[in-house]
C-alpha cells in the first residue's frame, strides 16, 4: 500500500464511521475482518478514489452484505 492509497483507506473508514455512527476502531476491525481495505479498497484504488465519498460508503457496505458482515 502506498502513501495515496493508505491516505484514501483511512479517509474512507473515517466516512463510514461518520455515516454509520461507529468509531473509526470499530470500522476498521469491520473491515479487516472481511478482507475489505486489502481485497476492495487497495485492490480497486484507482477506480474508486474517482467516485464520490458516498458511492464508495454504499460500495463498502454492499461488499461487507455480500460477505454476510453486520454493520
Amino acid at each position: 500500500m502506498n502513501k495515496e492509497s493508505f491516505s484514501f483507506v483511512v479517509y474512507m473508514i473515517h466516512a463510514c464511521a461518520n455515516k454509520w455512527g461507529k468509531l473509526p476502531s470499530e470500522v476498521y476491525s469491520i473491515l479487516s475482518r472481511a478482507d475489505c481495505i486489502d481485497k476492495f479498497l487497495v485492490a480497486h484504488f484507482d477506480i474508486l478514489h474517482t467516485q464520490s465519498t458516498d458511492y464508495i460508503v454504499e460500495d463498502i457496505a454492499e461488499y461487507l452484505g455480500n460477505r454476510g458482515v453486520k454493520i
